[in-house]
């Protein structure tokens, strides 16, 4: 209900390009939101969801975070959590322009599952350097098998609670911090502070499922709110979120 209410919020507030009159932002919209190429790695990440739907792999899952909205049970089928604890088409389409538009270097995703959204991330990019964090060891495990059959190289899948590994990281910055984990309000903005020192001025950070819940909601309006946060760009399912200091602190409803 929650969501079905914010969705109607959300319609009532949003707008396209035409709504946007920051140029940085604009470009954004326009040249990666709703950019219409179809890039030949689609494919690639057709068919690795085509393999996850068709596989007999079922998994021993620990939900360390808030766990699924339509699996309850422990042993689950790699078939059925592709179709709801995984990145959905779109976002995976969308994770990839994102990657290739900002040429991102260096990745960190909290939340690997069944790696759709780290995927797009590696092939978007060959040369960069993925860090995957998941915690759920046998959700890892499968994943990481299934990328080394895809012969991809860039990803580094650690296996932990996120306040831990995250603690273990040496990298100094991150180009992109993807939180798809963890649906909490209390942890979402642990770690957004706890990672803020590892944004530089163009670093962007995506939040996954920001209506997932009220707790979520709130914990979007304290990451909007914040004094480090130039830009936010509000696509309902997925929150942007801009560190940019010569940009005018603003927010945007965009839609999709």
């Amino acid at each position: 209900m929650h969501q079905i209410k914010q969705y109607i919020k959300f319609l009532l507030k949003s707008t396209n390009q035409h709504g946007v009159h920051s140029p940085f932002v604009y470009d954004f919209v326009t040249k990666c939101l709703y950019d219409k190429k179809k890039f030949y790695d689609y494919k690639k990440l057709q068919s690795y969801r085509k393999t996850l739907k068709n596989s007999k792999t079922e998994l021993d899952v620990t939900d360390l975070g808030e766990g699924s909205k339509t699996l309850d049970n422990q042993v689950r089928k790699v078939s059925q959590m592709v179709s709801t604890s995984s990145s959905t088409k779109k976002e995976a389409r969308l994770l990839y322009r994102i990657s290739k538009y900002f040429e991102l270097s260096s990745v960190l995703e909290l939340g690997t599952s069944l790696g759709m959204g780290t995927y797009a991330f590696a092939l978007a990019n060959p040369n960069s350097k993925i860090t995957t964090i998941e915690g759920c060891k046998n959700t890892s495990i499968f994943t990481e098998s299934q990328f080394e059959s895809l012969d991809v190289n860039n990803v580094n899948f650690n296996i932990g609670a996120f306040a831990l590994e995250i603690e273990k990281l040496n990298e100094t910055h991150f180009d992109c911090i993807y939180f798809d984990g963890h649906h909490n309000k209390q942890a979402t903005i642990q770690y957004f502070e706890t990672l803020l020192p590892k944004a530089h001025n163009d670093s962007v950070f995506i939040f996954d499922d920001i209506y997932w819940s009220k707790d979520m909601t709130e914990a979007w309006d304290y990451i909007k709110a914040h004094k480090a946060v130039r830009v936010t760009v509000d696509c309902f399912h997925l929150g942007f979120v801009f560190f940019r200091k010569e940009q005018a602190k603003e927010h945007f409803k965009i839609r999709l």
